[in-house]
């Protein structure tokens, strides 16, 4: 895959797919996964409010024959994890046919967050499906906002880390790979997208989707400072020397729309060679949108 080929989520005629729950700063729909399952679309997205309304509270997993319309299948809520919040899930088929939704679940009270997993035999029973943490995080390592893919019987995993060893600096975020049999046991290799300083992207550096697994391609959440916290904008970056490094001839994608947010990308490449993306953008109001688009690049 090459630069002149790369597919990119674009704005020009995108389609909403879920609008946020409400109007202003803080409502969010979005931090989704999408996956096309025998030429179904499977997508799993959680709906936040403003943190003074409980932010994220419930994951839903819906379908859909044409990667617009979808129609919900399952939703899970907070309070049944114990949770504070949800952030970004991902939806997927078991090799044997079950179906699995991870979940990215805030603990109480402080900045961790731990990572459980929900089996079930088909995508309606995960309401009430098996739960197994996979991963727990610890005082020193919050995780989250799990990118996973399966091919051939080998899980990888890319996980979002915010380190918790300084207070008030806990909004920095980089990307560890891990690897599994099984989807719920990971081996961790260690660290492979950091932020750079004095970048677009030197507060945090958040791995959303696999454009390309040979050669290996991903978009990622970048942002600057602080301030920018849930606002982050969208960068590509490739392997090098078993890391991942930032392509600075993309230039990141943001919303023209208020905190210009453009994140959490998913990417779907489908049978004709085009790629449906899925993206949470920033609207006028300054609530996030989930929103489509088609490239055929």
């Amino acid at each position: 895959m090459s630069l002149h080929t790369l597919p990119l989520p674009e704005l020009d005629g995108a389609e909403v797919v879920v609008p946020a729950p409400g109007i202003g700063p803080g409502n969010w729909a979005g931090a989704a996964t999408v996956t096309l399952v025998d030429d179904t679309f499977w997508l799993a997205y959680r709906i936040r409010r403003p943190l003074d309304a409980g932010r994220g509270l419930s994951t839903v997993v819906a379908s859909s024959v044409d990667g617009v319309r979808f129609r919900t299948e399952a939703q899970v809520f907070r309070d049944q994890f114990g949770a504070e919040s949800f952030e970004r899930p991902v939806v997927l088929r078991r090799p044997d046919g079950g179906w699995r939704l991870y979940l990215s679940c805030a603990t109480p009270g402080s900045k961790h967050w731990w990572i459980e997993a929900l089996d079930a035999d088909t995508p309606q029973g995960l309401r009430t499906g098996r739960r197994t943490v996979v991963l727990a995080g610890d005082d020193a390592v919050a995780v989250k906002d799990p990118v996973i893919t399966e091919r051939d019987g080998r899980w990888e995993m890319w996980v979002c880390e915010h380190p918790l060893t300084e207070p008030g600096q806990e909004d920095r975020m980089s990307t560890a790979y891990l690897t599994s049999d099984d989807g719920l046991v990971w081996q961790r290799h260690g660290t492979v997208l950091e932020p750079r300083p004095d970048a677009w992207d030197a507060r945090g550096a958040r791995v959303t989707t696999v454009l390309s697994h040979d050669p290996l391609v991903v978009l990622y959440d970048g942002r600057r400072r602080a301030e920018d916290n849930w606002h982050e904008t969208t960068g590509v970056a490739s392997a090098q020397d078993g890391a991942l490094v930032a392509d600075d001839s993309v230039p990141p994608l943001r919303s023209p729309h208020s905190d210009g947010a453009l994140r959490y990308a998913s990417a779907v490449p489908l049978p004709d060679g085009s790629t449906r993306f899925y993206v949470e953008v920033a609207r006028e109001d300054g609530a996030h949108d989930l929103v489509t688009s088609l490239s055929r690049a």
